[in-house]
């Protein structure tokens, strides 16, 4: 999910502007002059397994106004399912089934060398038959009690859901969906872009209001989104020293350091309207861990005419820097709330957070402009 902070108002050109509201279990509205709403990363991932129903019922539940449905992978024939990555041995019961115990095999993903069950070699009908279980359990060992209820969600599933969310809840739900290792499944002839292009077209989805907000970390897959569908679109940022995987595949030199430069911004304002960077490059960490001064990226890119959704907040003590943990315990909670009253000063559009109530709350104290000093 994301939340959006107080200040962040349109800073895009109303005339290009591809959505009126973004909210995520993160919230922001960059076209809107309404205040921001929230949406959810992987839904409510902070209290379900990701990328289940349950998590995705809960974002809403919590108010998310968008919901980061969709971390988008192929099966073998080229349906979309909804999975943090394509090996699933991580968020699925899929060890416990002996029938697909051969389908155990290693594969270099992004030149990343992985061992386990991958989507791509099972039909939706195979997959089916597996279970959601809690991705990182000694964080979150009370997830582990919804272990086995809920069943992998194609996009299509998705699609649907949304529609029916909108009529039942009286306001229209948006959804944030991930083009995932977008450059290795083209290379295995399941390439994501047409595929979501065309579900999107079939449920009256890929137009500029449409309520689908589509994200990458691959610059080209967004470039090839942007061709095919007039939806607003979102270039995920990793570690400044780090490379896109096309721009590695394609042989370009250039790393996020070079994207976060007001010329690389405004390059990425030619096809999107947003980035999703991670936090680190908002406010940089020192070598123990701790923030430092906030760089000059919000307002480069509020200036190129980009919004912000950084990610990702979580209120666990091992995902906090030291400052902000309580006590040593892995699933403890530390002072979640001051952290965000200082990720929203920077004048961030967004944020992406796994649990929606903790960032709906702390935005309501910054709107207020109550502040939380543990």
């Amino acid at each position: 999910m994301t939340v959006r902070p107080p200040e962040a108002v349109d800073r895009t050109d109303r005339s290009t502007c591809r959505s009126a509201t973004w909210v995520t279990a993160t919230t922001s509205a960059p076209c809107s002059g309404a205040e921001r709403e929230a949406p959810g990363h992987r839904g409510a991932c902070g209290y379900r397994p990701e990328h289940t129903f349950g998590s995705y019922d809960l974002a809403l539940d919590l108010g998310a106004d968008v919901v980061e449905a969709g971390d988008l992978v192929p099966t073998k024939d080229g349906h979309l399912v909804c999975r943090h990555e394509p090996e699933i041995g991580g968020t699925t019961d899929v060890a416990d089934h002996p029938e697909f115990a051969a389908r155990k095999t290693t594969k270099s993903i992004d030149g990343v060398a992985t061992t386990g069950w991958f989507t791509e070699d099972f039909t939706p009908a195979e997959l089916k038959r597996l279970r959601a279980i809690e991705r990182i359990p000694a964080n979150r060992p009370h997830n582990t009690l919804y272990n086995g209820r809920w069943e992998i969600p194609t996009f299509e599933e998705v699609l649907k859901w949304q529609d029916e969310q909108t009529r039942k809840r009286g306001r229209q739900v948006w959804i944030y969906p991930e083009t995932k290792h977008p450059t290795y499944f083209r290379t295995l002839g399941l390439g994501l872009e047409e595929r979501i292009a065309k579900l999107l077209r079939k449920y009256g989805k890929g137009n500029k209001n449409s309520p689908v907000i589509l994200q990458s970390f691959e610059p080209s897959s967004i470039q090839q989104l942007n061709k095919l569908v007039d939806n607003p679109l979102v270039v995920l940022l990793s570690d400044a020293n780090s490379r896109p995987w096309d721009f590695v595949e394609a042989g370009d030199a250039r790393t996020v350091a070079d994207l976060i430069t007001p010329e690389g911004l405004k390059e990425i304002a030619s096809y999107a309207q947003g980035i999703g960077p991670t936090i680190d490059l908002v406010i940089p960490k020192d070598a123990d861990g701790n923030l430092t001064e906030p760089s000059t990226l919000v307002r480069d890119a509020h200036a190129a005419g980009l919004i912000l959704h950084p990610y990702t907040a979580r209120n666990e003590n091992p995902f906090l820097p030291p400052k902000f943990r309580k006590g040593t315990a892995k699933d403890a909670y530390g002072d979640i709330f001051v952290l965000f009253q200082t990720y929203f000063a920077t004048g961030i559009d967004g944020i992406f957070t796994d649990n929606a109530d903790t960032a709906l709350l702390a935005r309501k104290d910054f709107l207020s402009g109550l502040h939380v000093n543990h």
